[in-house]
């Protein structure tokens, strides 16, 4: 026979309602009963039903995760493993569940999201890209939902987000190459509407001018956060008749892409053209030659985001609400002759 609130409650010497309020930390009970109740709750191997709790607290200790579009972006690459790994340590240890979802297009996307907060099927979200005149921030902001972004919002400059300072890890990658006594280069990048693309870019054109340097507008190719882009950019860009000598790029998987086009096309890194790219991925150290790559901290902006978006939901005020977390370049010989 499975143990209930009321036995709890009858060996604990306080009544069930006492029992619910303990196990949905309300704030008024004392700290002597709190530990009766849940001393007795382990001696009897009771188990709070969650569905339960959340009638009690209106709470579902769930954060909601929104995957990017496409899907298969989220899957190929390992950066999103990272964050995802992240989050979940960070909510295990505030016993949070993790809701992820997902839309076919912008308009189910938003969909789903509205589905999540007017349901209260979760306490807060979390976003795991920002884009320009992002309906979705949209939404949450004018909700007054609790979310949090990964990234930067340009449109809401005042929301909660974690991110690097992109502008800055790009600016350091290009001043690396240019150090190198690279002159000629170009960048191939994500989608124009991804904030981090435009960041990114707008390092990389910050260091070029500063440097006195030309910047091509044919040397700055775009595409999706996958290897096919950087293959593809590389029948663009080395089919030109003058040339880059080195590129930054705006995602290690896309990177890898790069370099499998570059030796299909007969050319080799570095003696021909030098990378950089971002994330620092394992497989990066493992490729011929190692490529260089901006580590931003992956597991750390997971981390974080889970942290901030915990404390959004239980009304804690925030020290500041943009979090930076910190950048390093990790150089290898895909940049170095």
């Amino acid at each position: 026979m499975s143990v209930t609130i009321k036995d709890v409650a009858k060996k604990a010497g306080v009544s069930p309602s006492t029992v619910s309020r303990v196990i949905s930390k309300h704030p008024r009970i004392s700290k002597e009963t709190i530990e009766r109740v849940t001393r007795v709750m382990e001696e009897l191997g009771y188990h709070p039903n969650s569905m339960a709790k959340g009638l009690v607290s209106k709470a579902t200790h769930i954060l909601g995760v929104i995957l990017p579009r496409p899907a298969e972006e989220l899957f190929q690459n390992y950066f999103f493993h990272e964050v995802l790994r992240g989050l979940l340590a960070q909510a295990n240890r505030s016993d949070y569940d993790i809701l992820i979802a997902s839309g076919s297009s912008e308009s189910d996307e938003l969909e789903t999201v509205k589905r999540l907060v007017r349901g209260r099927r979760v306490d807060g979200i979390i976003l795991l890209t920002s884009k320009m005149k992002d309906p979705l921030i949209a939404f949450l902001n004018e909700s007054r939902f609790p979310f949090v972004i990964i990234g930067r919002s340009q449109d809401f400059p005042d929301v909660p987000t974690v991110d690097n300072d992109n502008v800055q890890a790009a600016y350091d990658a290009t001043r690396h190459l240019i150090n190198q006594g690279h002159v000629r280069i170009g960048f191939v990048s994500g989608p124009r509407e991804l904030t981090v693309s435009q960041d990114r870019l707008a390092g990389f054109r910050l260091a070029m001018r500063e440097s006195g340097l030309e910047v091509s507008e044919d040397w700055i190719v775009e595409g999706e956060f996958l290897q096919e882009t950087g293959y593809r950019a590389m029948s663009v860009l080395m089919s030109l008749p003058e040339r880059p000598t080195a590129l930054v790029v705006i995602d290690d998987i896309v990177a890898y892409g790069v370099m499998h086009g570059l030796n299909e096309l007969g050319y080799s890194v570095p003696q021909d053209i030098c990378l950089v790219g971002f994330n620092n991925l394992p497989m990066s150290e493992h490729t011929s030659p190692p490529l260089t790559s901006v580590d931003i901290g992956a597991y750390q902006i997971g981390y974080m985001t889970a942290q901030t978006l915990i404390k959004v939901i239980a009304k804690e005020p925030l020290h500041r609400n943009r979090i930076l977390i910190p950048h390093r370049l990790v150089v290898r010989g895909s940049s170095v002759k």
